[in-house]
């Protein structure tokens, strides 16, 4: 593992901070991320330098390295939540608290002072906002190349720079700063961006400067606890070992303060469980250096890594999320396809398919929704194949997100019609709301006909989705 795990003191906000810093230590993060707040290190107090020189010194005594975070609710604003802000009207308030936390981020030693938009005030266009935003991140870069300390951007749902592309966008109309960088919340990628995690992540590359880690469901922007959004929290570690990421990744859960230690506890669990496998980790090193080394890697995926389900305690046969190699070798394909074009990867897939055991070809399968857009034609040829057989996860591997968005709707209904007769849990099938439609309700309904007629129970899953028609 190329980077280090913490915890956001956001998240322990009934703590005194000597008392937080120790629970996380304790707990074995190495770093934190740091939110300037009243109880925390108040960027405004008389004795504010005593205070950073005695954290300081807390931190080193801890082992801790540390990212600073400015994104405190009522720190400058005791009626307003996060006001003002870059893009408001009382900008220069926001551009002076962000000058301080440089300052303090450099006493600190931190890796850098992450930051945001701003909601975009009532009566204020989009293209004004926009130049706000540019006048007020350029006079913060003054105060980053006062202090040494790089500014690291964040987008936030519901603010003006929301998505990756609007912060690279900005990044490169100011001319590409060398201290202006990206913090990556990954629950945000499940809530708001158009890609995974994973594939953010490889974007951001180089640029990346700070992640934070939590859970979310799409489009809702409210942060869980890894297990209970839609996160990919291996595959998402697996793309920050992959980019050769060095900085602090910390557990952002703002809202769970009231039981802190336990959540925290629980989040470590989760991220060390979740983590890159060695041998997975230098497959992928070889794999990208030399391509053809997949050949012999992804038959020995198995007794690498193991076999064993992800969420084994929910689904403890991998039917519906996937088995520990199902990932591992969906990670090879990813490295593979980063590293050929779109023939040799389609001759790949298709030769590892056809020639391998029935768990390479479920690994193919997984992998079809990171690497299957790139070939399309080639990944609904391998769907079609897996659909006519009767393994059920085979079959369930093959309805993956590649399948919602490629495949036809007669194949794709007829897949869904088949998990039924299968017992395969519908769960198993990617957006399977988005693509219900009548035709698909009257298969069902006619499949319940059938079974009711016989005598037989009709499946749970079936009748839910009759429910869904009304």
């Amino acid at each position: 593992m190329t980077f280090r795990l913490g915890y956001g003191t956001n998240g322990f906000a009934n703590h005194r901070l000597d008392d937080a810093l120790a629970v996380i230590a304790d707990l074995g993060y190495t770093g934190v991320a740091l939110t300037l707040d009243h109880h925390h290190l108040d960027p405004f107090a008389p004795d504010v330098g005593r205070q950073v020189d005695r954290v300081a010194a807390r931190l080193a005594a801890l082992g801790l390295s540390t990212v600073v975070e400015t994104g405190a609710r009522y720190l400058l604003d005791p009626r307003h939540k996060h006001h003002p802000t870059l893009v408001g009207d009382d900008q220069p308030v926001r551009v002076d608290f962000l000058v301080r936390a440089l300052e303090i981020a450099a006493g600190l030693g931190a890796d850098c002072v992450s930051f945001w938009s701003g909601i975009v005030p009532p009566g204020v266009g989009d293209d004004e906002a926009w130049q706000r935003m540019r006048s007020g991140v350029t006079a913060v870069l003054d105060g980053a190349d006062r202090h040494g300390v790089p500014l690291a951007l964040e987008p936030e749902p519901g603010m003006l720079v929301e998505r990756l592309d609007q912060a690279l966008r900005l990044r490169e109309e100011l001319g590409s700063p060398a201290l202006l960088g990206i913090t990556l919340d990954v629950g945000h990628c499940v809530a708001v961006e158009p890609r995974d995690a994973a594939a953010c992540i490889r974007r951001a590359g180089d640029l990346l400067l700070n992640v934070q880690l939590d859970d979310m469901l799409p489009g809702v922007h409210e942060h869980l606890e890894f297990g209970d959004g839609r996160l990919d929290l291996p595959a998402t570690l697996a793309a920050l070992d992959e980019i050769g990421y060095t900085g602090l990744a910390a557990v952002e859960l703002p809202r769970h303060s009231h039981a802190a230690p336990d959540v925290a506890r629980r989040a470590m669990s989760a991220l060390q469980a979740a983590l890159p496998h060695p041998w997975l980790a230098e497959a992928v090193r070889s794999v990208r250096s030399d391509p053809t080394t997949i050949r012999t890697l992804f038959p020995a995926v198995g007794r690498s890594v193991g076999r064993t389900p992800v969420r084994a305690e929910a689904d403890p046969l991998g039917v519906v999320h996937g088995t520990v190699d199902d990932r591992a070798r969906a990670r090879l394909l990813a490295a593979f396809a980063a590293v050929v074009g779109p023939d040799a990867l389609a001759e790949e897939l298709a030769a590892l398919y056809h020639h391998g055991d029935d768990a390479e070809r479920r690994g193919v399968l997984r992998a079809l929704a990171d690497v299957g857009s790139a070939v399309p034609e080639t990944g609904v040829d391998l769907v079609k194949d897996a659909l006519r057989s009767n393994d059920t996860r085979l079959v369930a591997a093959a309805l993956g997100p590649f399948a919602a968005d490629h495949l036809d709707a007669h194949t794709w209904r007829h897949g869904v019609l088949k998990c039924l007769f299968l017992g395969i849990p519908v769960d198993a099938v990617a957006d399977l709301d988005r693509r219900t439609d009548p035709e698909l309700l009257r298969m069902v309904r006619a499949y319940a006909d059938e079974r009711r007629a016989a005598g037989r129970d009709v499946p749970d899953d079936a009748l839910e989705l009759l429910r869904s028609e009304s």
